[in-house]
C-alpha cells in the first residue's frame, strides 16, 4: 500500500448547483466522502492523509460560501470524540492568521484533543498554497549560509511538516492541475484526475485509483 495519500477535492460547488442547490451546500455533502476517505485510509493502514480544503485563492468566492465553509469547522469540533475514537490525529496546514478567531481556536482545540491519535494524521490543508509555504520555509532559512541549506532542513521548515511525500495525489473534478497544491512534495507522486465530482467519489473508485498506483510505483525506474 502507501503511506501519504492526497486529494484535491474539486466538485463541490457543481455537485450543488447540478441539483439547484445553493452551491456551498455542496460542501456540506462533501463532507461525507471526506468521513469515507478517512475510513478508508484507517482499514487500509495509511499512515497519512492530506485534504485540499481551502486555498488562500478561495478568498475570492462569495462571503457566504467562505462563511459556510469556516461553520463546517466549526461544528467539526463537537465530534472530536468521533476522531478520538478512531485514532485520528488532526492538523489544519496553512495560514491560520487568516482565519477568523472563532475558527483558529476551533482549529487549535481539534488539534490539541486528538494530538495523541496514532492510527492515522489527517491533514486538512486550509487557507493553503504551495508557492506561499515555499516562500515561506525560505524566509525562515535566509539567514543560513546556502551550503547549510539542504532538501531535508527545507522539508521540516515546510507548513506541512517533515513527513513523507505522498506517493498518491487524486483530484476530483476533471480539472488536469495542481492548483498550488503540494507543489514541492508531488517531485514523485502520481497523480490520477479523476472525472467524478469530490461528493461522487465511491469507496470502490478510490481503491482502484490507489491500485493503479500502487502499481506504478513498483514499476517505477525499471
Amino acid at each position: 500500500m502507501i503511506s501519504h495519500l492526497a486529494l484535491i477535492m474539486d466538485g463541490n460547488r457543481r455537485w450543488a448547483r447540478s441539483r439547484g442547490m445553493f452551491p456551498w451546500l455542496g460542501h456540506r455533502q462533501g463532507a461525507k466522502t471526506v468521513e469515507m476517505v478517512i475510513q478508508y485510509c484507517i482499514d487500509h493502514k495509511i499512515s497519512y492523509v492530506s485534504l485540499y480544503t481551502f486555498s488562500l485563492e478561495n478568498f475570492k468566492r462569495s462571503e457566504e460560501e467562505i462563511s459556510y465553509l469556516f461553520a463546517l469547522i466549526d461544528e467539526a469540533k463537537s465530534r472530536v470524540h468521533e476522531f478520538i475514537k478512531a485514532g485520528v490525529k488532526i492538523k489544519f496546514v496553512g495560514d491560520r492568521s487568516v482565519l477568523p478567531k472563532d475558527t483558529q481556536r476551533s482549529c487549535d482545540d481539534i488539534e490539541l484533543a486528538t494530538v495523541n491519535c496514532q492510527k492515522l494524521q489527517c491533514q486538512f490543508l486550509l487557507c493553503y498554497g504551495s508557492q506561499q509555504e515555499i516562500l515561506a520555509a525560505a524566509q525562515e532559512l535566509i539567514r543560513l549560509q546556502p551550503e547549510h541549506v539542504t532538501i531535508d532542513l527545507l522539508k521540516k521548515h515546510m507548513w506541512i511538516g517533515d513527513i513523507p511525500d505522498p506517493e498518491l495525489i487524486i483530484r476530483t473534478g476533471g480539472v488536469k492541475r495542481l492548483s498550488n497544491f503540494l507543489l514541492f512534495q508531488a517531485a514523485y507522486s502520481e497523480i490520477e484526475f479523476l472525472d467524478c465530482l469530490w461528493p461522487d467519489l465511491t469507496k470502490d473508485l478510490l481503491h482502484e485509483t490507489v491500485v493503479r498506483a500502487v502499481q506504478a510505483k513498483k514499476n517505477f525506474g525499471k
